[in-house]
Formats: C-alpha cells, sequence, structure tokens
C-alpha cells in the first residue's frame, strides 16, 4: 500500500463512520480532574481499537460538517501495560496537533 492509500483508507473509515465527541475542549477527564481537553476528544462509533473501544478521535478547529479529513495519527506505546493505542486526528492545525503529541 502507498503512502497515499494509507491516509485515503483512514478517510474512508472515518467519512463511514459517526464521529462522536464525548470530551469537548475545555472539559476535565472524568477520572484525572487535572487533566483538561485542549481539544475536542471522541471516539468513531461503530469501530473498534485494540482496547475493544471505539477508535479514539482528536477533532481540530478546521473541522466542518462536509469536509473531514485525518491530518495525522498519534501512537501511543505503552511499556507498562506492554500496548498500543491509536489517535485519529481529525481537521488539525500543525499547531493543534504539536499540542495533542504534547498530550500524550
Amino acid at each position: 500500500m502507498t503512502a497515499p492509500e494509507f491516509w485515503q483508507r483512514l478517510d474512508e473509515l472515518v467519512h463511514a463512520s459517526t464521529v462522536v465527541i464525548d470530551r469537548p475542549a475545555g472539559s476535565r477527564h472524568p477520572r484525572y480532574g487535572e487533566f483538561t481537553y485542549p481539544l475536542d476528544y471522541g471516539y468513531l462509533a461503530a469501530t473498534r481499537a485494540a482496547d475493544g473501544d471505539g477508535i479514539d478521535v482528536w477533532r481540530g478547529s478546521l473541522a466542518t460538517e462536509d469536509e473531514v479529513h485525518v491530518t495525522a495519527i498519534v501512537v501511543n506505546v505503552d511499556l507498562v501495560k506492554r500496548d498500543t493505542e491509536l489517535k485519529l486526528l481529525l481537521n488539525c492545525t500543525p499547531d493543534e496537533a504539536c499540542r495533542i503529541l504534547a498530550t500524550h
């Protein structure tokens, strides 16, 4: 698979899914109250990630109802839990992508 095909498939997955934002920008984490979400955070409904939940997404300021694109991905590697987690960044500016990366 080529790099353009990879990004196209991610976009197709997002377009075929419903984006659910359950933690809007500025909200607090339900278990770690000291953490505030810098951007909208949620998941793709009817998808499944390695943890069994929906695929996680961060939604940036460039998002509109009609034009949603994957602009980057974050892959977390947890050596203690010995697992990985994928986060899709949707319509994020370069600055927003850097803020998300710093969050992880």
